[in-house]
């Protein structure tokens, strides 16, 4: 859905030299996105050639995150564009291999012009997205029977179209978009989140989603949820205050990483274990508290103890690439984790300072 957002991008683009746009196919965004998109493909590129700062255009031969890749060694530009949202590690070591220049433009609504996004003009969509904060896989049964705890989740404005398969609850949140449309309905969240859980796992269910899904999205702002051993906690607190939820608006900041690969999975190689699950457990209480506090090194340091005992206990959850990556911040972030598994999803920094090229959430506040 072209819109304004498209075009002062094209024209900034263009400001580097002839612009040649690359679209990704139908089948690629079925597969990234999970749906057909809204014009196909033959539709788009029509549109998209029609814009005057556009030299060409064409659709990408290739599937997946880097479906341009072939079109991009033959063509060798000099320089290769993307926005915030559409940089990843992947696309830079592609046109570093390459001998590309790799610019990355901030998203700016053109001077006048309210900002747009193809999410916000499909169908006004307010359904929120969430990340678990610290604590995940403790609202599965299989870890808390172990060493009961708790996981936080924050839930988050559609200000961004997140990718599918990136462990943003995103298989959940289309489960509340068949149930209630563009929006949640209105009502006593402990109810709605146990609706949609329930809508979610139904009879016969063998892998479930864990709870923590549908209350970081129900829920507004922060959560926290108790697990002992069930697949609904025990009990869910949460907090509201502008203070806290302004805070973790500030210290977060989103690296994409793209969509992880299908037919991956995370349950091979565990190693679920007493005193695993206790780590988890203890490194989201000093999180919890750590929010409270609005205490940011304390924050970060307890973010990254949550992600070590996840990935000590789900090996699966991360690949080589994930720790370069790391590297690459260790020395300006005070914590990291990844929002999905395998690779996929993004990297999620704690930091007070900067961090250049990445996303920026908006916290859920109530209606």
């Amino acid at each position: 859905m072209l819109h304004s957002g498209h075009i002062e991008f094209f024209q900034k683009a263009a400001a580097y030299g002839e612009l040649y746009v690359a679209l990704g196919s139908d089948k690629t965004v079925f597969t990234l996105k999970g749906r057909v998109p809204q014009n196909d493909e033959n539709e788009r590129l029509f549109m998209v050639k029609s814009v005057s700062c556009v030299k060409d255009a064409f659709v990408s031969r290739g599937s997946g995150h880097l479906d341009f890749a072939e079109e991009l060694a033959a063509m060798k530009p000099d320089i290769f564009v993307v926005n915030e949202d559409g940089n990843t590690p992947s696309k830079q070591k592609l046109c570093a291999d390459l001998g590309i220049h790799y610019v990355v433009l901030h998203r700016e609504p053109h001077t006048g012009l309210t900002a747009r996004s193809t999410t916000a003009l499909r169908t006004l969509d307010r359904m929120p997205y969430r990340i678990d904060i610290a604590g995940g896989w403790l609202d599965q049964p299989f870890v808390s029977k172990r060493y009961p705890g708790a996981v936080i989740t924050v839930s988050l404005e559609p200000t961004v179209e997140f990718n599918e398969r990136s462990g943003m609850a995103s298989s959940t949140r289309r489960k509340a978009v068949e149930l209630w449309g563009s929006q949640l309905p209105v009502g006593n969240p402990h109810k709605i989140a146990k609706i949609l859980f329930c809508c979610d796992n139904p009879p016969g269910t063998t892998e479930f989603s864990g709870a923590q899904d549908t209350i970081g999205l129900v829920f507004p702002g922060l959560a926290i949820s108790y697990y002992n051993g069930e697949y609904w906690p025990k009990c869910i607190n949460s907090v509201l205050d502008e203070a806290t939820l302004d805070f973790v608006e500030r210290m977060f900041h989103l690296i994409p990483l793209g969509p992880r690969e299908s037919g991956y999975s995370v349950l091979s190689n565990t190693n679920i274990t007493v005193e695993g699950a206790k780590a988890l457990a203890e490194a989201t209480d000093r999180c919890w508290d750590a929010i409270l506090a609005h205490d940011a090194h304390a924050f970060g340091r307890a973010v990254r103890d949550s992600f070590e005992a996840q990935i000590a206990m789900f090996p699966n959850m991360v690949n080589p690439s994930i720790f370069e990556l790391i590297e690459q911040y260790r020395d300006i972030a005070l914590g990291w984790k990844i929002s999905g598994a395998g690779g996929g999803g993004y990297l999620i920094l704690v930091s007070e300072k900067p961090i250049a090229n990445a996303l920026h959430v908006v916290v859920r506040r109530p209606d």
